[in-house]
């Protein structure tokens, strides 16, 4: 919600958002094997167009979850709308686990794949949904069956629909893909090279661990990944306990060609764009 600044809280902020943008404007770009983007938390607090300006002058590539009303912005500054943000793949509670929720989402599916197309968007979210009571077998079943009616038109569109692994201990309680091993079953049925996991690091740290094996084993199934640090979903520095620079280095081994997003929240006192700049050399192999 937004409330009204008077005019001495504005001063410091416009302050702080010129130091920003300037920090970004004199950074070198990186120039690794992967393709960087981010989520609106990253420069949190800021104007969504400020943050295209910095991202697009740090060297970020794309914004996820970006909806197509703000394409217009990104494609000013450069940067492709890299996920297609929660809707026509359902919500993360209420998902394709449901034959009830079948015949809306594909609607919905199917003009999102052609609307990413026109848009050069590579990628369109979906989710599990919540068990509810629902064995994990009968809502692999479904998610199956949802994903095999969509997948030839994206296919023919090249747009790739990601599944985000999530996890149901910290953030998301009873979710059902849970557990790469839920993912692998699903995404080998579907048999698509156009149906593939969203595997987020954070999310797979706090629930299966064991992160660089697990990508190696199931890299064929993984379409775009998240980073996040763990506890706490802040920075991917030294202040969380997993080492993203083998992460990093790990995943540009396998040749991956997609993109990864940056989805931290800052830490209280820490300074955005340093913070982001420091992610993207981390990323920078």
């Amino acid at each position: 919600m937004m409330c009204h600044m008077r005019r001495r809280d504005f001063v410091p902020t416009l302050g702080a958002a010129l130091a920003s943008a300037a920090l970004a404007q004199d950074s070198p770009k990186p120039k690794g094997k992967l393709k960087q983007c981010i989520t609106g938390g990253v420069l949190r607090g800021m104007p969504f167009e400020d943050t295209c300006k910095i991202a697009a002058d740090l060297g970020i590539v794309g914004y996820d979850l970006i909806g197509p009303k703000d394409w217009p912005t990104l494609k000013k500054y450069g940067l492709k709308p890299t996920m297609y943000p929660p809707g026509p793949g359902g919500t993360i509670p209420d998902s394709l686990n449901r034959t009830e929720n079948h015949e809306r989402l594909e609607k919905a599916m199917h003009a999102a794949i052609d609307e990413a197309k026109a848009a050069g968007a590579p990628n369109i979210i979906t989710f599990s949904g919540n068990r509810k009571g629902m064995a994990d077998a009968e809502g692999a079943d479904h998610c199956v069956a949802f994903l095999n009616k969509v997948k030839a038109h994206a296919e023919d569109a090249g747009i790739n629909i990601c599944m985000e692994y999530l996890n149901s201990k910290v953030n998301h309680k009873d979710y059902m893909f849970d557990h790469i091993a839920w993912g692998v079953d699903v995404m080998k049925r579907v048999n698509s090279p156009r149906v593939k996991i969203l595997y987020d690091i954070y999310h797979a740290q706090i629930m299966d661990g064991d992160i660089v094996r697990n990508i190696r084993d199931h890299y064929q199934y993984i379409g775009h990944f998240h980073t996040g640090g763990n506890p706490g979903r802040h920075e991917i520095d030294d202040t969380q306990e997993l080492n993203y620079r083998f992460v990093a280095k790990a995943i540009a081994e396998l040749g991956y060609g997609g993109y990864v997003a940056h989805e931290y929240s800052p830490a209280q006192g820490r300074d955005a764009v340093a913070s982001l700049k420091q992610a993207m050399e981390i990323f920078t192999v």
